[in-house]
């Protein structure tokens, strides 16, 4: 996949959407790209999440392990999808299990380069800002829509 392909998935993603094509540049080009093989794991649940992913092309399957030990799909990712968002910003663990359901391109977004980008463009961290405060006031709206099923 060329600079420029990176460049156009990166600004669909609602994360970096609104960003300037030099500072989805710096994420692109620092960016790691490869192809996970049919059945191959990318990462495992409860493992420490120190990069986000974007699948590119493929699916791959989010599974969770029950109580009984057993992989429970909970959805499926396919092309556009950004994962361990929250990984960008802090130290984290994996939610789930991810394998590839076919052979799936990723983009690999480690936290240093995240962190890359918004010390070297005050601007993008201000529009990430705005928008984790957004989608955390959305967050509380629709918690506080469902305190009646609780009371």
């Amino acid at each position: 996949m060329a600079l420029t392909d990176d460049i156009h998935t990166l600004s669909q993603l609602p994360l970096f959407n609104g960003m300037s094509d030099d500072q989805l540049r710096l994420v692109a080009f620092g960016a790691d790209r490869r192809i996970i093989s049919t059945g191959q794991m990318l990462f495992r649940e409860g493992s420490p999440a120190e990069s986000a992913y974007v699948v590119t092309s493929g699916a791959l399957e989010l599974t969770v392990m029950d109580k009984d030990g057993h992989h429970r799909v909970q959805r499926v990712a396919g092309p556009g999808t950004l994962l361990s968002e929250l990984a960008l910003v802090t130290l984290v663990e994996r939610k789930y299990t991810a394998v590839a359901r076919e052979d799936t391109g990723i983009i690999r977004i480690t936290r240093a380069l995240f962190h890359r980008l918004i010390e070297e463009y005050p601007e993008a961290a201000k529009l990430i800002e705005n928008r984790i405060r957004d989608n955390i006031a959305a967050l509380a709206a629709r918690a506080t829509a469902q305190l009646h099923r609780f009371s």
